[in-house]
């Protein structure tokens, strides 16, 4: 049997003016350390049965929707039906755009948004570059009927006002709100996700 897969769309940045891109480039803090994320050797490290492809989307510091959707539809031949689909932050809001407008070509197992900007509202950043969402949604819980969206109360880019935004605009979707996660999920360890990704799969195999 072959392994399940398991596609991320990390996440990134947009701006409205190529001036406050080239300020942010300017200005960004700049570290030798390495950064310890969840969704790298701990995901790896706790899904070995599964298949985990993290494509790198273009420009991710100064992304393009129109961009991002070329680059994750050549992908497509090479998935499998029954995946699980998860977007990060700026890679959660172009699962829901791209799965909101288009039909996914195989059968998705489970999708998980985790962070996901529903709007322009951001603290301190722009959502721009063609990521508005159209004000229907529903097509989204058509292609992943298996919908969950993760927020932090204690998010300092994406309120956790977006999750009820979404959830006025998503009847059927599993919306979680985290109170022990403080910030943007950056955590070196995220073990909800681990179970709820493994209690999918044991769902399809029964």
């Amino acid at each position: 049997m072959k392994k399940v897969q398991i596609l991320i769309i990390h996440g990134g940045m947009t701006f409205k003016r190529r001036k406050d891109y080239l300020r942010f480039l300017n200005t960004r803090k700049i570290s030798l350390e390495e950064k310890i994320r969840w969704r790298d050797e701990y995901l790896k490290r706790k899904c070995k049965d599964f298949q985990i492809l993290k494509p790198d989307m273009p420009s991710p510091d100064n992304a393009k929707y129109a961009d991002w959707k070329i680059h994750f539809e050549r992908h497509f031949p090479l998935l499998r039906n029954n995946i699980i689909l998860i977007g990060i932050s700026l890679g959660g809001i172009f699962l829901a755009k791209y799965l909101s407008e288009n039909k996914f070509p195989k059968k998705i197992l489970s999708t998980f948004l985790i962070a996901p900007p529903f709007d322009n509202t951001l603290s301190h950043e722009d959502l721009a570059g063609g990521f508005k969402l159209k004000s229907n949604l529903s097509l989204l819980e058509k292609n992943s009927p298996h919908l969950t969206l993760l927020f932090s109360k204690n998010d300092d880019v994406v309120p956790v006002s977006h999750a009820k935004k979404y959830r006025r605009k998503l009847k059927k979707a599993q919306i979680i709100v985290f109170n022990r996660i403080t910030g943007h999920f950056k955590i070196a360890q995220f073990p909800e996700i681990i179970e709820m990704i493994k209690r999918e799969v044991l769902q399809l195999r029964k």
